[in-house]
């Protein structure tokens, strides 16, 4: 009898390691968004930003991600490639070349395949689903921003949501600049710099 309920007990410690284990591979990884400041224009900057899913076994499924953040100055976007925002916000203080979005929290979306060419960008444009290992890409023109690297600020506030996912974003931080490679591979260049903004799972939704 006492040799059964020892079987029984380490049969359910086998169990419940399992479990654990089995819960720790689905939650591990995390969203890594970086942000890579690749000119600078006349008032701003043109950064490629970048969601990669570290996750190993969750998917952000249909209709996609969303992303947000916080300007901390007054900086607007002129333009968007690979994405868009989804409200323009009060823009009455420009003539002429009116801003893509003055919203001082934007929120940002993926394009739906079937984009115009001339409107994507690599890694963009899959309607915000994002499996785990891949990345996905947009391209942002910001105005009245910093235009060298003593004067950019880092966004702040960062939000990465998806269907019946909740993230927690932790604040933007300088790393190294991201090197790339050119399409010939036979030139690198390097971005201006480069801001890190790791996610990770929360809970569901």
């Amino acid at each position: 009898m006492e040799s059964l309920f020892s079987a029984m007990i380490a049969l359910l410690l086998f169990s419940f390691s399992c479990f654990t284990s089995s819960a720790l591979a689905i939650n591990s990884g995390n969203i890594t968004i970086k942000w890579d400041l690749m000119t600078w224009t006349p008032d701003g900057y043109v950064a490629v930003v970048t969601a990669y899913n570290y996750q190993r076994q969750r998917s952000i499924r249909s209709p996609g991600w969303k992303m947000s953040w916080r300007w901390t100055r007054k900086e607007i976007i002129w333009s968007i490639i690979g994405s868009k925002t989804t409200e323009q916000g009060d823009c009455s203080m420009f003539k002429g070349n009116i801003p893509r979005s003055c919203v001082r929290k934007p929120t940002v979306v993926d394009l739906l395949p079937g984009t115009p060419y001339n409107q994507q960008i690599a890694n963009c444009c899959k309607g915000g689903v994002l499996k785990p290992g891949l990345e996905s890409a947009f391209q942002i023109t910001v105005g009245l921003a910093g235009t060298s690297n003593k004067t950019a600020r880092m966004p702040a506030n960062f939000m990465f949501t998806a269907p019946k996912q909740q993230y927690i974003c932790g604040p933007a931080k300088n790393v190294r600049p991201t090197k790339f490679l050119t399409a010939d591979k036979r030139r690198v260049t390097t971005a201006m710099m480069t801001w890190n903004i790791n996610c990770v799972y929360h809970k569901a939704t």
